[in-house]
């Protein structure tokens, strides 16, 4: 293991971060305290509580996952984005590393500044909403887990996309729908049967229901089945990476 190759990666990457802390930090941690402000403080305590919950304290893990999912996704592909823009990812490919050392430096530092953030949001949200966590370890472990996962998916992206355009479809056309539908403003037990049929086949639900299980003991499906689902996505995105390394799809060409 090239060690220093990962650590080089890697430290370039953080020091992206540094250097462009209002949009990396400052941006996702505004727009989330609105969330906070609009539906936890001014909506939430015109609403009764969700399972025993207060509104406002109820929708902390689905925002949080949000910010998490989308700031994944767009750290790991702008970073290994900009190198094929510029032409010097056959710099990186021509070093002394493997392919796995090139994800772990990449994807290491998107899930880092993702942990990060989410911490931050998490202090942030004490600001306007008063909650607990009941499973602080459970808490963290799927806090890194989802990072990482989602940093291999936006990694993936980062070598599709072929232009600015293409990094922001998934994001913005997929994933943010997705976590709206799945089950941020809402337990999916509050909706008809047949859609919380249909909603069982959006991926985010189980990581929303994972998270807020880890603040309050309570979800909407079981946390073993949650921990299960998102394994397989992460091992999906493994499975891809390993692809286009081993065929140089978008990499070589």
């Amino acid at each position: 293991m090239n060690l220093h190759g990962v650590r080089a990666i890697y430290r370039f990457e953080m020091a992206r971060m540094w250097r462009t802390l209002m949009q990396s930090v400052a941006s996702p941690v505004i727009s989330t305290s609105l969330y906070f402000v609009v539906f936890g403080s001014a909506i939430g305590s015109r609403m009764g509580d969700i399972d025993g919950i207060s509104y406002g304290a109820f929708i902390i893990p689905g925002l949080v996952m949000l910010s998490l999912l989308m700031q994944s996704i767009s750290n790991a592909s702008f970073g290994i984005y900009m190198p094929k823009f510029s032409g010097t990812i056959y710099e990186v490919l021509s070093a002394p590393v493997s392919y796995v050392e090139v994800v772990l430096g990449y994807v290491g530092a998107a899930a880092t500044k993702s942990v990060i953030l989410g911490a931050i949001i998490l202090l942030t949200a004490r600001l306007f909403v008063d909650y607990h966590v009941l499973h602080p370890v459970w808490m963290v472990a799927f806090l890194v887990l989802t990072s990482i996962t989602f940093s291999l998916f936006g990694f993936i992206i980062g070598i599709w996309a072929d232009g600015f355009e293409k990094l922001q479809i998934v994001p913005l056309m997929i994933v943010t729908p997705l976590v709206f539908l799945g089950g941020t403003f809402y337990s999916i037990d509050m909706l008809p049967e047949i859609w919380q049929t249909v909603t069982l086949f959006n991926p985010v639900v189980y990581l929303i229901s994972g998270f807020r299980w880890a603040f309050y003991g309570v979800s909407d499906i079981h946390v073993g089945i949650s921990v299960g689902m998102t394994l397989v996505f992460m091992m999906a995105c493994l499975t891809a990476i390993w692809w286009i390394f081993k065929t140089g799809y978008r990499l070589r060409t």
